[in-house]
């Protein structure tokens, strides 16, 4: 291996995003930023570090074993890099805003880093962008976020946007009505929808678990077999919840998918309500995820996350730039001129003897010449 790539070589799971890659992230990161500032959520920005104690405290807990810790110098106290920017928000809504107006709504854009990646995405640093609403436990809030990110993605042009919504906390409700509790084994049926490792460990629970597994799907269908249900009192309310929620969410995104998973909990362990993954049509992995936790342990809250590298490999590629070679000695006030229409403006800073040819070495398709803009043939 040469020095060169020696020096080129990074961990697995980071990369280097190169211009044009670059520039995309930058304008879909501005206008998720401007689509969700339009809608009443300010921008709030915590730091890429801070004292672990406080990092994984409450719904931090569930980024534990992909942090990132180091010693602090300064305090002699162990600090972590975050792997999730939701629970740094979250902290600043308890603590620093926690005398502003409920609800709170709040945005934030980022980047995180995580020990591992995963199947599906084995990026280890990958940008976040998402927001919060905070002090309401209605319907209404659940039912906003979700709409909100998902029509996020949709401005971006990402086609088929679907919300796969989920309930964690409905079969948990299910099992301390019939004073039951979840064994390992009938936790992984649940998780790898095995209908009869479900049948098996259900015990008395069993022909209402098999019958949540059954209603997987469309929302219609879902909701349909779950109104049929002859449910104790708490998980009837939970059911009850989703029903009101996509309502809502049908009434104000029409065009976007729905499906309902009751019984899928994983990367859910934290949320105390519905939860939701955005995805999108021909893409395997989800674009982002959200749902219904407590911030700081006490106060409702819901949020929605988008992940910023599937989001741009499911948005629409951007149009190449207009780049145009100015030759050296161009005056200053035809650069302002023509940057003023539109283009981006690459110096030359020798004289030139065919501009033609030194516009396209640096990648320009136009160049100027005294009778104006000309086409690189």
């Amino acid at each position: 291996m040469t020095d060169s790539a020696n020096r080129a070589l990074l961990p697995a799971g980071l990369r280097d995003i190169l211009p044009l890659d670059a520039e995309h992230e930058a304008q879909v990161v501005g206008r998720v930023m401007g689509f969700f500032a339009a809608r009443g959520y300010e921008r709030v920005k915590p730091p890429l570090i801070e004292f672990e104690d406080t990092l994984l405290d409450g719904a931090g807990a569930a980024t534990a074993s992909q942090c990132f810790r180091v010693m602090d110098p300064m305090s002699q106290r162990m600090m972590g890099v975050r792997a999730d920017m939701t629970p740094q928000v979250a902290r600043i809504a308890v603590t620093r805003l926690a005398g502003a107006p409920r609800p709170l709504r709040l945005c934030y854009a980022g980047q995180v880093l995580r020990v591992k990646g995963s199947q599906l995405r084995p990026e280890r640093q990958f940008g976040q962008a998402g927001i919060e609403l905070f002090g309401s436990d209605s319907a209404a809030a659940d039912a906003e976020v979700a709409v909100l990110a998902a029509e996020a993605l949709r401005a971006l042009g990402v086609p088929g946007v679907s919300i796969d919504l989920s309930l964690p906390t409905l079969v948990p409700a299910l099992l301390a009505g019939l004073d039951l509790d979840a064994g390992e084994a009938l936790r992984g049926g649940l998780d790898h929808k095995d209908a009869a490792a479900v049948a098996a460990s259900g015990g008395t629970a069993a022909p209402l678990l098999s019958a949540l597994l059954a209603s997987v799907g469309p929302a219609e269908r879902a909701l349909g077999i779950l109104a049929g249900l002859d449910l104790p009192a708490a998980a009837a309310a939970e059911r009850d919840r989703l029903a009101e929620v996509v309502a809502l969410i049908q009434a104000a995104a029409p065009e976007v998918t729905l499906t309902i998973d009751p019984v899928e909990n994983r990367g859910f362990e934290y949320h105390a309500g519905i939860g939701f993954t955005l995805f999108a049509r021909n893409l395997s992995g989800e674009l982002g995820r959200g749902g219904r936790y407590l911030a700081g342990g006490a106060e409702a809250a819901t949020g929605a996350t988008l992940f910023l590298d599937s989001v741009l490999a499911a948005a629409p590629l951007p149009e190449m730039p207009r780049r145009l070679f100015l030759p050296s000695g161009t005056p200053e006030g035809t650069a302002r001129a023509v940057r003023a229409d539109g283009w981006i403006t690459v110096p030359g800073l020798e004289a030139a003897a065919d501009p033609a040819a030194e516009a396209k070495r640096l990648n320009c398709r136009h160049y100027w010449a005294e009778s104006g803009v000309k086409s690189v043939e």
